[in-house]
């Protein structure tokens, strides 16, 4: 049985006396409301697991939206020395760089709800969702090497971006280190026609409003207020990215026994960053990573397209941030910098106003923290803190998190008639596959306001606003 110590009101800690083989302590930041449904899957057990690999630092970290994943937990921290530490897939993510944007509009509630059924038409005719569904653009492949290397960028050089839409991403839509050439030809076969497209599961395009202010500095500089229209956009790096982790999961299964890393779960296959593995991982990754950015920003151009039919002004991004990743970060670790390699995986960056590397027009507040509901739930901005930086090398939830398997789900919900529940509180769901909406129900994941809560209450970020969800475009 394991036994977690109670830290504080909101951290629970498994100490590394637990087991032989842990390197450090696993902690779970939740309430114990959360804990209970935490506890009906293995996601503690996994987040145990993560302690035990090479060059681990201070914790193996549980978000409150934890959930059960692949080898590490949904909703998993960790950070590994780069010159002694490890990289793994596994805490990174199949979806590479999946992660959430929010556009700000100037339009109300009071204006855009007349049109709803009609914007949420016009979202799903226009925007490709579904497994595989490919877009309206193909690349070649120097196009989509290009891509991988450039990111963002490449939209707005394009004319599919504004310059400020660069300076209002995580990293700039760019990571650095991208080679193209460690993504197999497979993987960018899969890709090829996805740019501007959601995908399946979880990833929705979502027409919301502001429904609540909390902190009204914060909200100021964000540029919400109350009865704004706001569109959310969630998806990744599609089957490009998914094509890279399995790709490279086969190839670290070999090399750990080259470098005698030993792991308690096979789906933990890592190896040393600093080797030609790791390197050719990481390198692989970056670039699956940057063709995420610019897939949601092509999405926001697809999107912006049709808002200006409707004639309600113009969408500018608030932020974009990415919530399966794995980044070259500096953090002080017992009075000193170290440099680390970080996996967030079901996790975003949660900066505070003290870090050089977020947008210079939110330093007086910290990044903006974009943790999303799920069709009938509500979603909140956020704000970073420093606080975030001891507790969790700046990380903070990305969701509300599983407490339901996507069999069960569909067990228990059955698609047209969440459609008719759902529109009967004004919230339009278009969507090309009634069983996969009935996988993301709102009654499969965790109460966001308590995520929410315990997400401030534990210092990673604070509420800034929340949002009510009007129409959603799911896959």
């Amino acid at each position: 049985m394991i036994k977690l110590n109670k830290i504080s009101d909101y951290i629970w800690e498994v100490p590394k006396s637990f087991r032989s083989d842990m390197l450090v302590p696993a902690r779970i930041l939740a309430s114990e409301k959360l804990l209970e449904k935490i506890k009906e899957d293995l996601s503690i057990e996994q987040t145990i697991n993560v302690a035990t690999l090479p060059g681990i630092q201070k914790y193996s970290i549980a978000m409150p939206d934890i959930h059960e994943g692949y080898g590490f937990p949904i909703g998993g921290v960790a950070a590994f020395d780069q010159k002694e530490g490890i990289i793994s897939p596994g805490g990174i993510g199949y979806d590479i760089n999946c992660g959430v944007r929010l556009l700000k509009s100037t339009a109300t509630l009071v204006e855009v709800r007349p049109r709803l059924p009609e914007i949420a038409d016009e979202l799903f005719e226009n925007i490709p969702s579904g497994v595989g569904k490919g877009g309206k653009v193909r690349f070649s492949d120097a196009e989509l090497d290009e891509i991988m290397i450039e990111g963002a960028e490449w939209m707005l050089e394009k004319g599919f971006a504004k310059p400020e839409d660069i300076t209002h991403i995580e990293e700039n839509g760019r990571l650095s280190m991208a080679d193209p050439t460690k993504v197999s030809q497979r993987a960018k076969t899969r890709g090829r026609d996805q740019i501007g497209t959601l995908g399946s599961g979880n990833h929705f395009a979502e027409v919301q409003y502001v429904e609540k202010i909390f902190d009204k500095k914060a909200a100021e500089v964000f540029g919400l207020f109350e009865g704004q229209i706001t569109i959310a956009i969630h998806c990744g790096s599609r089957g490009l990215g998914h094509q890279h982790a399995t790709d490279y999961l086969n190839v670290m299964r070999l090399a750990m026994a080259k470098y005698k890393i030993s792991v308690p779960d096979p789906e933990l296959a890592c190896t040393l960053f600093e080797s030609p593995e790791g390197q050719d991982y990481f390198a692989g990754m970056a670039a699956a990573a940057n063709f995420a950015f610019a897939n949601r920003q092509y999405l926001t151009f697809l999107t912006r397209n049709i808002w200006e039919k409707f004639g309600f002004g113009e969408l500018s991004l608030l932020y974009d941030i990415a919530h399966n990743i794995g980044k070259l970060e500096k953090h002080i670790i017992d009075g000193k910098e170290k440099n680390l390699v970080m996996h967030r995986k079901g996790a975003t960056r949660s900066f505070g106003p003290a870090r050089s590397e977020i947008p210079d027009d939110f330093k007086s507040v910290g990044q903006p923290v974009l943790l999303p509901g799920n069709m009938g739930i509500a979603s909140y901005v956020m704000c970073g803190l420093d606080s975030s930086e001891e507790i969790s090398f700046g990380s903070a939830a990305h969701g509300a998190g599983r407490v339901m398997s996507r069999a069960q789900a569909k067990r228990t919900w059955y698609g047209k008639t969440l459609k008719e529940e759902l529109e009967a509180q004004g919230i339009y769901l278009r969507t090309s596959s009634w069983a996969g909406a009935a996988e993301e129900a709102p009654g499969a994941y965790k109460d966001i306001d308590e995520v929410a809560q315990v997400t401030e209450g534990v210092g990673l970020a604070k509420r800034v606003a929340r949002l009510r969800p009007l129409a959603v475009v799911k896959g």
